[in-house]
């Protein structure tokens, strides 16, 4: 993967990609992956492709496992040695892969298919023809899986990711700021509290526009889904129907507008050095923004590190729910691979096996207070009781964990991910940024993307 992020910075990368940022959804696939549709399917090839579990009590053989370098692949690295403790006759192959330069031509050449691949979701839809359907095998597990990720994962009534990581929305605030202009962050329960609460900071720091506003088309569109998932809603419906032009939506998007037309809001793109700038001053207080934020105060910032701490998204409407997915991953599996049962024990065990996702998420030499820039899909493992990660020293030893775990029990369930979302940030992404930039009203970004979506992406599938 190459980004204008450092190294360190493909932590939170890695969940925002799950929506695609890698490069967005690889063009010469989307076209000839399935539509979205609801329900089970009765087509004969879809329930010839489902996969189910090796009979062998001690299966043996070799496994070839893709994903991406740094540091969730080192965290899977060191995971396989607790993998072999039960299961010691499977050998895993695990390979550091530019997983979007290689993984459609190997797919369709059918030449050294690797048996799993670590796969943004909004990629699965574009892939699913080549992929093993995983419904069966993951049926024990599926009633305690995250809706939200199983929606994801789910095409044509099948399922073809191993959900990996869920990835909760919070509001990101620097307590200490707050506490000098005498602002009670537990106040804030809607999002016209939020703006209530920034025009209070503003009169106590004029030169300071304390909501964070996304400034990269792709950031910015990923974000705005977020929004959407908390309403219950997304792009496309589960029969991939375009859905845009919503109340949801205007609601969202007219309140984006509100906080620029307002001077409330920092537009900065997602950790730039302005963005880091404007936070170590305290000009920006507050950012919406999924779980993995967490990094910009162990990583990034210096003034104001200790300072933030995180709580639950406001709710767009009093009792609304107070979290929405932004971003997250799964695992697939190829029907071209040697060895896909054996995966799906690998794959099984990370994820299903309490010594597999303690070593993904628990204290490992990766990272010595336990991976928290997301949480567990699968509800045993993100227990609020029995937390996998150390709360963060860098946030004032806040136990992000139980926070996190509250939020992501109110993410609402979503849908499947159609294979052009990517492809919509030239429309979508891009007119958000011109409706911040005062040349587009809400209603014209709405009217303009779904013409331009629905004529370029959809119709030409």
């Amino acid at each position: 993967m190459k980004t204008a992020f450092t190294a360190r910075r493909r932590i939170p990368v890695a969940r925002l990609l799950a929506l695609g940022t890698a490069a967005l959804v690889a063009v010469g696939l989307t076209g000839c992956g399935p539509e979205i549709s609801s329900g089970d399917s009765n087509d004969s090839t879809a329930s010839a492709s489902m996969l189910t579990a090796p009979s062998a009590k001690s299966p043996k053989g070799e496994i070839t496992i893709w994903d991406r370098s740094g540091d969730l692949f080192n965290v899977f690295d060191a995971a396989i040695s607790e993998f072999n403790k039960k299961y010691p006759g499977i050998t895993v192959h695990h390979e550091a892969v530019d997983i979007d330069a290689k993984l459609q031509n190997t797919l369709i050449t059918g030449t050294d298919v690797p048996d799993g691949v670590f796969l943004d979701d909004a990629k699965v839809g574009g892939y699913a023809d080549y992929l093993w359907n995983l419904k069966v095998v993951l049926a024990p597990y599926t009633k305690d899986i995250a809706p939200q990720k199983v929606d994801v994962n789910t095409v044509n009534g099948g399922i073809y990711g191993v959900p990996f990581d869920l990835d909760p929305g919070l509001l990101f605030y620097n307590a200490k700021a707050l506490e000098e202009a005498g602002i009670d962050a537990a106040s804030i329960k809607t999002y016209d509290d939020l703006i209530a609460a920034a025009k209070q900071y503003q009169s106590f720091k004029p030169s300071s526009k304390p909501i964070h506003l996304e400034q990269s088309a792709f950031l910015g569109q990923l974000q705005l889904e977020m929004y959407a998932n908390q309403l219950g809603t997304s792009l496309a419906d589960k029969n991939g129907k375009l859905r845009l032009d919503s109340p949801q939506y205007k609601q969202i998007l007219g309140w984006l507008d509100g906080v620029q037309k307002q001077g409330l809001g920092t537009r900065a793109e997602y950790l730039s050095p302005s963005d880091v700038g404007a936070l170590d001053s305290s000009d920006e207080v507050f950012y919406p923004w999924s779980i993995w934020f967490d990094f910009a105060p162990q990583q990034q910032l210096t003034k104001t590190k200790g300072d933030w701490r995180a709580m639950p998204l406001p709710a767009w409407t009093a009792g609304g729910a107070r979290s929405g997915a932004m971003g997250g991953s799964s695992f697939v599996l190829p029907k071209a691979g040697k060895n896909s049962q054996l995966a799906w024990l690998f794959y099984k065990f990370l994820m299903y096996d309490k010594a597999g996702y303690t070593a993904v998420y628990g204290p490992n030499d990766i990272y010595p207070g336990g991976l928290n820039t997301s949480i567990p899909a699968y509800e045993p493992a993100a227990d609020p009781d029995q937390p996998l990660f150390q709360p963060i020293k860098e946030m004032g030893n806040q136990d992000l964990w139980s926070t996190a775990i509250k939020a992501g029990k109110e993410i609402p369930g979503g849908a499947p991910i159609p294979s052009w979302w990517s492809g919509a940030v030239d429309y979508l992404g891009n007119n958000i940024q011109k409706m911040l930039d005062g040349s587009l009203t809400p209603q014209q970004v709405i009217d303009q993307s779904s013409k331009d979506i629905q004529a370029n992406l959809i119709d030409r599938q």
